[in-house]
């Protein structure tokens, strides 16, 4: 069955009072306001949260954001699946549509995080990591390091080419009301911010962020009943690759998002090529030239002369991260992955404001840890 996006919304991000359940509430509101739709139609919630209980002490968020949204007895369910809770959401949004077991299913992703300090923060989050790996100190801004120096120097890369992403995705967020950071940057600026893990950078790292987006789904055919513009889910993969990292054939592929990405061009009958906007989850910097590659859209090794000729901007060949990316609009783990649902689904019906391109047909990569899951999204306007 096809299945449809008929509304969205997103939270402001960024460091916010409100605890998970009112972020949560917040954008589930306004999604069902945006999709025009009442709570007593929905029949399916999902929501997509990575650790509500570790960073807030607060399990069964999906049972009380039914009753706070007042969509009882819907069927609710928590979706977990990493930094990829929100891709994942998306997943098990559409296929609840497909499979015919509902026929209005809203999706709200939402984390809460920034009351921890850094360390608690990144605590949390190094959880993501292999036992055996995590013992050892690992951590994923010390993967992002050591593949970014590996990358770098096997592709003969510059240092300035992930500074332009943090410059282009910094811009881009100046044009989202809603983005954590709206300030622009320059490569000086990107290039002489502290070591974080060599050879990355402060500006190379995304923030804490609080946050929350939602999304509507339904039946194409009743899409074309109640909405006067929409967009169609037309292809969706998601693959997992080996969780200890060092164990893959080539640090420089991520798996996961080829193999996903692969499935989602079949789906939809469509290719790279055919690609007008992209929504890529950049943790770091270097994620970006990565996806880049994974999706098919750059051969191996070549994505940084993609952000070093601005074909990437948003008046670039193919722009990328429209939204501000991770890096701008800011990373609340679960709400991510919704979040670059919203951004692609607005450009699509002409809602992006000043972010605004031309886009009939749009893609978003959501990656679970660093590469361990992913959830590959492609979207077209309606007809």
């Amino acid at each position: 069955m096809g299945v449809a996006v008929i509304g969205a919304s997103m939270t402001k991000f960024g460091q916010r009072d409100a605890w998970i359940q009112d972020l949560l509430a917040q954008a589930g509101e306004e999604c069902l306001d945006d999709a025009g739709v009442t709570p007593t139609d929905v029949e399916h919630l999902y929501v997509s949260n990575m650790a509500s209980g570790e960073f807030e002490g607060q399990t069964g968020v999906m049972n009380a954001l039914a009753h706070d949204l007042g969509v009882l007895p819907a069927y609710s369910e928590r979706v977990d699946q990493t930094s990829s809770s929100g891709g994942a959401g998306i997943y098990e949004a559409w296929q609840s549509v497909a499979s015919g077991a509902s026929e209005m299913t809203l999706l709200v992703g939402g984390e809460k995080m920034t009351h921890k300090t850094t360390g608690e923060a990144t605590d949390i989050i190094a959880s993501i990591t292999h036992p055996a790996e995590y013992k050892h100190g690992v951590t994923l801004p010390s993967f992002a390091g050591m593949t970014a120096r590996h990358y770098l120097e096997r592709f003969d890369a510059p240092r300035e080419a992930l500074a332009r992403v943090a410059v282009k995705n910094h811009r881009n967020g100046v044009d989202n009301p809603n983005a954590q950071f709206q300030k622009e940057i320059t490569v000086e600026q990107a290039l002489d911010s502290p070591i974080i893990a060599d050879p990355l950078r402060l500006y190379d790292f995304c923030p804490i962020t609080d946050g929350s987006a939602a999304m509507m789904f339904t039946t194409e055919e009743r899409a074309a009943e109640i909405a006067d513009e929409y967009a169609v889910v037309s292809g969706i993969g998601g693959a997992t690759d080996t969780h200890v990292v060092h164990e893959r054939e080539d640090p420089t592929v991520m798996g996961g998002v080829v193999e996903s990405s692969k499935e989602a061009y079949e789906m939809s009958g469509l290719s790279p090529e055919d690609l007008d906007v992209a929504e890529l989850h950049d943790m770091f910097t270097i994620l970006e030239f990565l996806q880049l590659e994974g999706i098919g859209v750059a051969d191996q090794g070549t994505a940084w002369e993609m952000a070093m000729d601005g074909a990437t901007a948003k008046d670039g060949e193919l722009p990328i991260n429209t939204s501000g990316g991770l890096k701008s609009k800011g990373h609340p783990l679960g709400a991510s992955g919704v979040a670059q649902g919203v951004e692609i689904y607005e450009q699509l019906v002409g809602e992006a404001g000043p972010r605004q391109i031309d886009a009939e047909t749009a893609l978003a990569c959501n990656v679970g840890g660093f590469g361990n899951c992913v959830i590959t999204t492609i979207m077209e306007a309606a007809e």
